[in-house]
């Protein structure tokens, strides 16, 4: 929705999953294969690898041995292949190559650090610094029930997101509009038009 807000027009979702609220065109396929075949075709791929691996929650005891696929690596190799203009989206902690943005960064009601890098030079606006939110107690309910997941302030997570179209738990694996319009715009000015 942030490429189309930017003004990108044809735009496609490809996931392995079904994703029925998906707002575009969508692709039900292994995204990897479907690149290989097809990334050649698009102006711009926005490419967003399982996070889990690289997560800080893999550390929680419960989670602790669980394996997840890591994928940022393959990805990366494909899109430097294929020589478009390209950007990979994950957590803080991925190995990425790139800069992070903060919801706060943005104006948005929302401590939700996700790290970006690009075929493009992208430039972002530093992170305002916020309270640890993640120790619970006094700080969760100041900043929200979701708040030691997401970092909500308030209770509207779906407003926060800027996503009313998915479901919680969707919304759990997704970055809010307002990143990629951000980034979406930056990469117009160095394209050129939207297709």
């Amino acid at each position: 929705m942030g490429y189309y807000r930017a003004g990108f027009k044809d735009i496609t979702g490809i996931d392995i999953k079904p994703m029925p609220r998906y707002p575009f065109k969508f692709i039900q396929a292994d995204a990897l294969e479907y690149l290989a075949a097809h990334g050649a075709e698009y102006d711009v791929i926005h490419a967003s690898p399982p996070c889990q691996g690289y997560s800080r929650m893999r550390h929680l005891t419960w989670l602790k041995g669980r394996e997840w696929p890591m994928l940022i690596e393959p990805v990366r190799e494909l899109l430097q292949a294929i020589c478009k203009t390209w950007v990979i989206e994950n957590v803080s902690d991925s190995p990425l190559n790139g800069a992070e943005l903060c919801g706060l960064a943005l104006g948005l009601p929302l401590i939700r650090h996700r790290r970006f890098e690009s075929s493009q030079l992208l430039l972002f606006p530093s992170c305002p610094g916020h309270p640890n939110i993640f120790t619970g107690g006094a700080n969760m309910s100041k900043w929200g029930r979701k708040a030691g997941v997401m970092g909500v302030i308030g209770d509207d997570f779906k407003g926060a997101m800027g996503i009313d179209w998915m479901t919680n738990r969707e919304l759990r694996q997704a970055i809010p509009p307002a990143y990629t319009e951000f980034i979406g715009k930056q990469i117009l000015m160095k394209v050129g038009s939207a297709s």
